[in-house]
């Protein structure tokens, strides 16, 4: 068999296997519109202001780990144009859709030693993975 005859083939596997990985991933943030709709093998990122110089810090209250698998653990990280000792930043969680289903993504901001005291904002997201 030739060479020419060997890449032919060749070629539309790497092609089809291209086709097949999962879409891009899907970014939510405070202001997103809920639902969100993945795909199993899709990662999905959540950032939401913080600012835990206040001593407010986001909880992760329901993971939605019927389908999604969190990635690590939140990464914050505050403007870097700002000098300001205390000043907001951003509270990043990332996870994968690794089942299919729904199930309900909840995070609470509240200051961790006032559990008994209801949060100052919910993060309440449906999360459909197909």
């Amino acid at each position: 068999m030739t060479t020419a005859r060997l890449l032919v083939p060749l070629s539309f596997v790497l092609l089809s296997a291209c086709a097949q990985q999962p879409t891009q991933p899907v970014e939510l943030d405070a202001e997103s519109e809920c639902p969100t709709r993945l795909q199993v093998g899709q990662a999905l990122t959540l950032s939401l202001p913080s600012n835990p110089s206040t001593g407010y810090r986001w909880r992760v209250e329901n993971p939605a780990s019927s389908v999604l698998r969190s990635l690590g653990p939140e990464v914050y990280s505050a403007p870097e144009d700002e000098d300001v000792v205390g000043s907001a930043g951003v509270s990043t969680w990332r996870f994968l859709a690794n089942g299919t289903g729904d199930a309900q993504l909840v995070l609470v901001y509240q200051q961790p030693w006032a559990a008994d005291v209801a949060p100052v904002q919910t993060f309440d997201c449906k999360v459909v993975v197909r």
